[in-house]
């Protein structure tokens, strides 16, 4: 028999192939017996699909998120920690970012900033992508996102899951190479515990860890998240933190960095320049500046 040519039935084909088919279970119907679309629509009308969204938060993402935050916002998996930094649970970015959840949840997630110094001892800073969901367009420290729900990250020993996801975000938010910030030279300072709305809908309520690091680093900042970069020295700094003040040139800070400039920058600049940072560590306390 040619290749080609067409078996009649099941039954035939198993004849020639020798084989038996499978019968299918009583439940079951084979797609052949159904005679018409109509019976076929009415089975296909019954099945609900439902999309990542629809599943997680019984409504679909708004439909002008980029694509890229899309799909960051449903896969990545955040830790959700209680106010004392253990670990409870995980929940998608998605869900981990809506105010109605943070609320009524009272959703906490682990996070992490990083502050680069150049060995000029300059702060590299950068401006949020305009497609980011919380804070577009905001300027803000080195990178700021979130350790996931994996064993690499999951590490509590020394913060090394915390330090392990640094190195990752900054090759993919500013395509610094993981071999120029060293898992090693990360210094974890302190954590602090806040909470920021961003537009009403999103926000942020995180335990953040802060990363320093002085590194000559490659940047290569990645156009999906980042728009702008740029070195400051304290002067510098001070001089920005006047003109978001003043309103000028439509120029945001993110919440978590004004709080970080606020509270403890400033005086440990001394330390990135003596080199002394460790002398200020504090892992012990979780500051709850909400």
């Amino acid at each position: 028999m040619s290749l080609t040519a067409r078996l009649s039935s099941p039954a035939l084909f198993a004849s020639r192939c020798h084989c038996k088919l499978p019968s299918f279970p009583s439940h079951l119907v084979p797609f052949r017996s159904f005679t018409n679309r109509r019976a076929f629509s009415s089975i296909r009308a019954s099945v609900s699909v439902q999309s990542p969204a629809s599943t997680s938060m019984g409504e679909a993402p708004d439909g002008a998120m980029d694509a890229v935050q899309r799909r960051l916002m449903f896969e990545d998996e955040c830790i959700l920690v209680d106010e004392n930094d253990q670990v409870v649970g995980h929940e998608s970015k998605y869900n981990c970012h809506l105010m109605e959840k943070i609320e009524k949840e009272n959703l906490l997630h682990r996070a992490f900033s990083v502050f680069l110094f150049n060995t000029k001892y300059e702060l590299l800073l950068q401006q949020r992508s305009a497609t980011k969901v919380t804070f577009p367009l905001v300027w803000t420290n080195t990178c700021c996102s979130h350790p996931l729900y994996r064993e690499s990250e999951l590490i509590d020993e020394n913060a090394l899951g915390v330090r392990n996801a640094a190195q990752r975000k900054l090759l993919d938010e500013l395509g610094i190479p993981a071999e120029d910030v060293p898992v090693d030279e990360f210094i974890p300072l302190t954590r602090i515990l806040y909470k920021a709305p961003s537009d009403g809908k999103w926000g942020e309520h995180e335990l953040d860890y802060l990363l320093f690091i002085v590194r000559d680093v490659g940047v290569h900042p990645n156009p999906d998240e980042v728009v702008d970069i740029k070195y400051v020295n304290r002067e510098q700094l001070k001089e920005l933190l006047r003109k978001v003040d003043a309103g000028e040139e439509g120029l945001k800070l993110s919440p978590w960095f004004r709080i970080v400039v606020d509270n403890f920058l400033f005086k440990w600049w001394d330390h990135v320049e003596k080199g002394t940072l460790k002398e200020v560590a504090d892992m012990e306390n979780i500051h709850k500046l909400t």
